[in-house]
């Protein structure tokens, strides 16, 4: 109960000091850096070394790549049926695709299924949620914005520099090797500020504004990110007879809110911001109740 009481207190917070102008602006900016650059890549390098190299641990990567291909697909196929124009249809294929993993994904999940869980979030992250948005989302934004030609080596650069993917390349060199307990203490300290300070910055960035012509995207990306998503990891783990708790956190991870850091990416190129802003505020409000749903389903 203590998680979701921290989750709801430190949205409305972040939500409340935007709103009395408490914090500067640029606040969740600085807050997800501090998130990316330090606490992120604190808890990997925590919780990644506790893995061991197996089944268990292709799950989350298998089940994240599959929802986020399918559904790709659909929200590409839909926005042509519907003829979105080119700039809502890059940004549903970057908020309608892209899952809210680590800030969201890591408290939710947490509360849901533990501590244990942890090391599968991570991995569902970093090499599936995180590595899309580095390579898939720079390429959507790019394309749809028109802003610049695609380059193989800009997003290769971008994504081998990303913060939390180099601490889970060193991670993976000491899966299976205890750390000191001082190093240990020191990650788990960093580690701890990931859910207050990510969903304070989180509540800081909620946008609630909805124009009537901008309903059909709305509802359309909302549907597929908390609905069909969940549901074709469930597809994906029912098919392959896993039953595991990597296969459970990875259906958890499928079906949480939009991906907060892919509606400020659309919102930097110009994608629909004040509709990427609505999809990801109420798609957030709204995942607390879907995420209850599927948590009884796994």
């Amino acid at each position: 109960m203590e998680n979701f009481i921290l989750i709801v207190l430190a949205i409305s917070i972040g939500y409340l000091f935007n709103r009395l102008r408490i914090f500067p602006e640029e606040s969740a900016a600085i807050l997800n850096k501090f998130v990316i650059f330090i606490s992120l890549p604190a808890m990997i390098l925590l919780q990644i070394p506790k893995l061991s190299f197996s089944m268990e641990f292709v799950i989350p990567i298998i089940i994240a790549w599959s929802v986020m291909i399918l559904t790709a697909m659909i929200t590409l196929a839909v926005s042509n049926l519907l003829h979105f124009t080119k700039e809502i249809t890059g940004a549903l294929m970057l908020v309608a695709v892209l899952t809210n993993s680590s800030f969201l994904g890591i408290p939710l999940i947490n509360a849901y299924l533990g501590a244990e869980a942890l090391p599968f979030i991570l991995v569902y992250d970093q090499m599936g949620t995180f590595l899309a948005l580095s390579t898939y989302g720079i390429f959507v934004a790019s394309y749809y914005a028109n802003k610049s030609e695609i380059s193989f080596q800009v997003m290769a650069v971008k994504a081998l520099t990303f913060p939390p993917f180099i601490s889970l390349l060193i991670a993976l060199f000491f899966i299976n090797t205890p750390f000191p307990d001082t190093i240990s203490n020191v990650l788990s300290a960093l580690a701890d500020t990931i859910v207050p300070v990510a969903l304070v910055a989180v509540g800081l960035q909620l946008q609630f504004r909805l124009p009537r012509h901008e309903i059909q995207p709305f509802g359309m990306a909302l549907f597929i990110k908390l609905i069909i998503s969940p549901l074709v990891a469930l597809a994906v783990v029912s098919m392959a007879g896993w039953t595991s708790l990597a296969a459970s956190v990875s259906v958890m991870e499928a079906g949480m809110a939009p991906m907060v850091t892919a509606g400020a990416m659309a919102s930097l190129y110009g994608l629909a911001p004040r509709l990427t802003s609505a999809i990801v505020g109420y798609g957030i409000l709204l995942s607390f109740l879907t995420t209850a749903v599927l948590f009884k389903l796994i």
